[in-house]
C-alpha cells in the first residue's frame, strides 16, 4: 500500500494583504500530480486543512476545487485519510463530519474496514482499516486530531482545570489515553501493519523560527519516544518544519506552501512511504514541492536601493515581500518611493516605513527643547504617510475631518 503523507494546507489562507488561495490550490494540485505519478492508494493529510481565515463561500470553492482535482484519483479508487488540526474550524469540520456519515450511515464504527474511493474526515479519535488494493491485506490507521477540551475531554473533565497549565497536562493525559484505548480495541492487531497520523506536537521536535499562529504557551506537547515501535509509519503534522523525529519513519512532512517568513529556507515537500503486509517496505522517501519565494528587504537609502533593486528582482512579480523603509523628508518622495517598490514587489504583504529624522532622540536638536513635535504636527504627518496611497478625494475628505478635530482641540 503507498501512502503519501503531506499535512498542513491551511486552505483559504492569507498572508498580510495578500490571498494565498491561488498559492495553495497550485500546491494542492501538484501533491494530486505526486498521487497520479507515484500510484499512490492512499494520501494521508495530517491535520489543518483549512484556514482559520477562510470565509464560508471561500470553504465551499475549496471543497470544489478538491473536487476537481481529486476526481480521478478517488474514481481510480484511491483513498483521502483526513484529520482536524488547530487551525480547522471544529464546528464547520464536525457538519461536514456528520454530512458525510449521514451519505454512508453504516460507515464508522472502530475497527471497521471501510471501502475505498472517498474521503474521510476524523474530527476526533479515529481506528479504521483500509484493505490493500493488490494483495488484499489491512492496513490499520489511527487518526488523531490537534488535542482540543471538545475532541478530547469526556464529561465534566472540561470544568477541572483552573489554568493554561493545568488545560495543556490534562490535554497530554487525555491524548495518550485515548491512543491507549485504541490500541486497546479488540479489533486492534499489533502484529499487522499499522500507521498513525496525528496533528500534534511531539517532545524533541525542532520548531524552527516559531510556531504558525500559536505560542508555545498554548501549544499542547505529547511524548512520543514510544511511538516508532507501535507503528509501522508516524504522519505528523502541525509542526511546519520537515523533520525526522526520533526515527526515519516518525516524521513531520512539513506545509505544502511557505505559509509566512519563518519559512523562508524551509524546502517544502511531502512523503511517500510503502506498507507490505508484514510492515514497512524501504525506507520514506521525500519528494519535493515548489515554494513561492518569501523574504524581507530592508531600504535604507531609497535613491540607491531602489535602482539596485530593480536589477537584483527582475521577477519577483509572485514572491512574497515584507518591505522596510527608510526615507528623508525633503530628500526622498515617500509616495514616489512606495509606488517605485510596488512596482518591483506588486505581492509585497506588509511594510513599515519611517522617516529618518523619526528615528531618535540623537537627530533632534536640543534648543528646540524636549518636547519634540506637537501633537497636530505628529498626526498630520501620520495621516499624510498612512493615506499616500488613497483615492485623492477619499485622502482629502479624511483629513478634512482630521484637520477640524485638531482645530476644536487647541481650541
Amino acid at each position: 500500500m503507498r501512502i503519501l503523507h503531506t499535512a498542513d494546507w491551511h486552505l483559504g489562507d492569507r498572508l498580510g494583504r495578500i490571498d494565498r488561495t491561488d498559492d495553495l490550490r497550485r500546491a494542492v494540485e501538484r501533491v494530486a500530480a505526486h498521487c497520479k505519478e507515484q500510484n499512490v492508494d492512499v494520501l494521508l493529510v495530517a491535520g489543518d486543512l483549512f484556514s482559520e481565515l477562510a470565509r464560508p463561500d471561500g470553504l465551499r470553492e475549496t471543497i470544489r476545487h478538491w473536487q476537481e482535482v481529486f476526481r480521478e484519483f478517488l474514481e481510480t479508487g484511491g483513498t483521502i485519510l483526513t484529520l482536524t488540526g488547530n487551525h480547522d474550524n471544529e464546528n464547520f469540520c464536525q457538519t461536514l463530519v456528520s454530512a458525510m456519515s449521514l451519505a454512508s450511515p453504516t460507515i464508522g464504527r472502530p475497527g471497521e474496514v471501510v471501502p475505498p474511493g472517498r474521503l474521510y474526515l476524523a474530527a476526533e479519535p479515529t481506528f479504521l482499516r483500509l484493505e490493500d488494493r493488490t494483495d488484499g491485506f489491512p492496513v490499520q490507521f489511527v487518526l488523531m486530531p490537534f488535542p482540543t477540551p471538545h475532541r478530547f475531554f469526556r464529561g465534566d473533565a472540561a470544568l477541572k482545570y483552573g489554568s493554561p497549565e493545568e488545560k495543556n497536562a490534562l490535554l497530554v493525559s487525555a491524548w495518550a489515553d485515548a491512543l491507549r484505548e485504541i490500541r486497546a480495541h479488540p479489533k486492534y492487531d499489533p502484529t499487522a501493519p499499522a500507521v498513525l497520523s496525528a496533528h500534534v506536537h511531539i517532545h524533541g521536535s525542532t520548531v524552527g523560527p516559531s510556531l504558525f499562529r500559536i505560542t508555545i504557551e498554548e501549544d499542547v506537547v505529547v511524548e512520543g519516544a514510544d511511538l516508532p515501535q507501535q507503528f509501522d509509519y508516524v504522519a505528523l503534522g502541525h509542526i511546519h518544519k520537515p523533520q525526522v523525529v526520533g526515527a526515519p519513519h516518525m516524521r513531520y512532512c512539513g506545509s505544502i506552501e511557505r505559509m509566512d517568513l519563518g519559512e523562508q529556507g524551509d524546502q517544502k515537500g511531502v512523503v511517500l512511504v510503502d506498507i507490505g503486509r508484514t510492515g514497512r517496505n524501504g525506507e520514506p522517501e521525500v519528494l519535493s514541492l515548489p515554494s513561492t519565494p518569501i523574504y524581507e528587504v530592508v531600504v535604507l537609502d531609497p535613491a540607491q536601493d531602489i535602482p539596485r533593486l530593480r536589477e537584483e528582482f527582475p521577477d519577483a512579480q509572485n514572491d512574497l515581500v515584507n518591505l522596510q523603509i527608510r526615507y528623508t523628508s525633503g530628500k526622498d518622495q515617500l509616495e514616489d518611493v512606495l509606488r517605485d517598490l510596488d512596482r518591483i514587489f506588486p505581492r509585497w504583504y506588509a511594510r513599515d516605513w519611517q522617516e529618518t529624522g523619526a528615528l531618535g532622540p540623537t537627530l533632534v536638536n536640543p534648543a528646540e527643547g524636549a518636547g519634540g513635535k506637537g501633537f497636530g504636527e505628529t498626526v498630520r504627518e501620520y495621516l499624510g504617510q498612512e493615506l499616500v496611497q488613497h483615492d485623492e478625494g477619499e485622502r482629502d475628505a479624511i483629513l478634512k475631518i482630521a484637520e477640524g478635530l485638531l482645530k476644536e482641540l487647541e481650541n
